[in-house]
């Protein structure tokens, strides 16, 4: 196995988020003495490993023969696996792989943020009983990754988890001010800052514009299916009646020369809509028109998209994964 000790150091410290500075006084050296580390120039003294391998929570193992190419892969492909599981819906599957990966790789903030949503039982419907039983280490979790990471979104799912112990514990008010402090609203987020970056009228502007309407379209009909679902009180007949009426309503809208992205929106709806209905056992009928619907309408979107690269690009993203 090939020795990445000065690379190690490296990724290490910035993991940590310390200076070469803040490091050399903790080990008794010179800065410069830490740059050549970092730069494989010198190698630490061997009486220095334990101490740095303490320092770092690390084996000395894992500080010498790190081979970190390697096992990037790992986690590449862990994640990719992960996340084939998650879609297939074997949630003791795709636990189990993320506790084996966390136990292999400890310090790794991915793993540990695939580790902790799995630990508290997915990233959204969480249990409060569940929160509560895994409380100390989830906070554990939640704690190193604030100290020691810079990914910021990483970062902010640490706050995340935070909320949601705070509201298990019921002190939602706090949860909901720790939200307003911590995470930005809709008008910080990455594509709206991208779109902002661009001159009006160009062609960048143009692009980036496109694709978060395509985004927050989707956005907001996933909130559709959700607030028909969930929040008026409807019978399972009057959710069949209503999806079928939105359906009616994008359909006209789609007619419109200026709007060939509502296929899109549609689709999602529809099928959204239907497998909701199909889970219920009760109109078949209704289901199955809603099915019919979706499909044809990405079938005309995915035509579409073949003269449209935006269109195309969206579809490579998971908007549509409603419900």
């Amino acid at each position: 196995m090939n020795i990445y000790i000065g690379e190690n150091i490296r990724r290490l410290r910035l993991e940590k988020r310390i200076t070469q500075e803040q490091l050399s006084e903790a080990m008794g050296v010179s800065c410069a003495a830490v740059s050549k580390w970092e730069r494989s120039d010198t190698l630490p003294d061997i009486s220095l490993l334990p101490l740095l391998a303490h320092y770092f929570s690390v084996s000395i193992d894992e500080l010498m023969g790190y081979d970190a190419a390697r096992i990037e892969e790992e986690i590449q492909c862990f994640m990719e696996e992960h996340g084939r599981l998650f879609r297939a819906g074997d949630r003791q599957a795709y636990t189990r792989l993320s506790e084996e990966a966390y136990r292999k790789y400890p310090n790794d903030y991915r793993v540990m943020n695939y580790y902790m949503w799995d630990k508290a039982g997915d990233y959204v419907d969480n249990d409060p009983m569940v929160l509560l039983e895994n409380r100390k280490e989830l906070l554990s979790l939640c704690r190193r990754t604030l100290e020691g990471c810079s990914n910021a979104l990483l970062r902010m799912d640490a706050i995340n988890m935070q909320g949601k112990l705070l509201h298990a514990q019921g002190r939602t008010d706090e949860a909901v001010a720790l939200y307003k402090k911590e995470i930005p609203n809709w008008y910080l987020t990455c594509g709206q800052k991208t779109e902002q970056l661009f001159a009006k009228g160009t062609t960048e502007h143009a692009r980036q514009l496109r694709f978060n309407m395509l985004e927050l379209g989707a956005f907001t009909v996933n909130k559709k299916c959700s607030e028909i679902w969930f929040c008026q009180g409807l019978s399972t007949k009057e959710k069949a009646q209503a999806a079928l009426a939105v359906c009616a309503g994008l359909e006209a809208l789609g007619g419109i020369p200026c709007c060939p992205e509502t296929d899109y929106y549609l689709s999602g709806f529809a099928a959204a809509m239907a497998r909701r209905l199909r889970e219920t056992g009760e109109e078949d009928k209704a289901a199955e028109k809603l099915d019919r619907i979706g499909q044809d309408a990405r079938k005309r979107f995915l035509e579409y998209s073949e003269t449209d690269p935006v269109a195309k690009e969206v579809l490579s993203y998971d908007f549509l994964d409603f419900l």
